[in-house]
């Protein structure tokens, strides 16, 4: 019973911080989710994790809402996504009622653009942190060559042809399923003829 409000208790306080701290939208919020489900509290390991967010990224809707849904719903069921997606939401639902009578006078204040200014250096070294750690990944699982060919390909997709993100992580999903079955494949073969005299 203690184990289980335990879990309770830090998702709910792993939620409220990633919703209060989490400024500048969903992907700012990603890096702190993943510190707290991948080494805080390991409810995920990094594979997980990544496999994780890249079908939240193809859903649609606010990607932190949706994961901290799959984190609450791993652990606790559909009690545990509502616990989750609450405590997630409260900060910023209870921040933008407390702030909207402010927001004509924060608008042009000199000392909130300041802080928008301090906080996006800080939101983008998370994110390179991020982008990192997934190409160290690539690299591992897929070379040096094929991964960087895989990346000129997705920008090329996105950024040149402007094909719809989701599509993109679809097609790579499919991509990754059948290059991994087929390695899987391999594997097993190849440990066959090995253990036949």
């Amino acid at each position: 019973m203690k184990s289980n409000e335990n879990q309770y208790v830090q998702l709910t306080a792993s939620m409220l911080r990633t919703g209060i701290l989490g400024y500048g939208g969903g992907p700012s919020v990603i890096p702190l989710i993943r510190h707290d489900a991948v080494t805080r509290y390991q409810w995920l390991n990094d594979d997980e994790f990544g496999e994780t967010l890249a079908i939240a990224n193809a859903l649609p809707g606010p990607i932190a809402t949706k994961m901290a849904a799959y984190l609450g719903y791993k652990l606790k069921g559909v009690r545990g996504a509502l616990v989750s997606v609450l405590a997630h939401i409260l900060p910023s639902c209870i921040a933008m009622i407390a702030l909207l009578s402010a927001v004509n006078y924060l608008s042009g204040s000199k000392v909130v653009a300041g802080m928008i200014a301090g906080v996006s250096p800080v939101i983008a070294v998370m994110l390179g942190l991020m982008a990192y750690e997934f190409a160290q990944k690539t690299y591992k699982g897929l070379g040096l060559w094929l991964g960087l060919a895989l990346f000129l390909l997705a920008l090329l997709l996105l950024e040149v042809l402007h094909v719809h993100p989701a599509i993109v992580i679809v097609l790579f999903l499919g991509y990754g399923t059948l290059h991994y079955r087929t390695i899987a494949k391999l594997n097993s073969k190849r440990n066959h003829k090995g253990g036949t005299p």
